[in-house]
């Protein structure tokens, strides 16, 4: 009997480790579903942009097509070099997620 409970609360405390953290899965008939997981993305690239400011990586940008994805990416990207206020990781990806959500119109993502 021991056993089973301990497998049982040893279940429950995985269960909640697992679901801990990682955000909702977004329903694809919500008219900002696309723009959602573009600024996901967009959070990702302005991590990555932290961590190489951090490393004294020279800037790298995207080539301007027109297209808002690029012009979006460019301008988070160009404040996370510009910005000392930006100087953790998590700041970074608040940055970004929020830029991004301003700049593209969206609601706040389930999360």
């Amino acid at each position: 009997m021991k056993h089973l409970i301990v497998l049982a609360l040893g279940c429950l405390s995985l269960q909640a480790a697992w679901s801990h953290g990682h955000p909702a899965p977004i329903d694809d008939s919500m008219p900002d579903a696309q723009k959602i997981r573009f600024c996901e993305r967009v959070r990702d690239h302005a991590l990555q942009n932290f961590y190489n400011r951090d490393k004294g990586r020279p800037m790298k940008l995207f080539v301007e097509d027109g297209s808002d994805g690029a012009r979006i990416t460019n301008h988070i990207i160009r404040r996370i070099y510009e910005e000392p206020q930006i100087s953790s990781p998590k700041k970074a990806e608040a940055f970004g997620r929020a830029t991004c959500n301003e700049m593209m119109g969206t609601k706040t993502a389930p999360e």
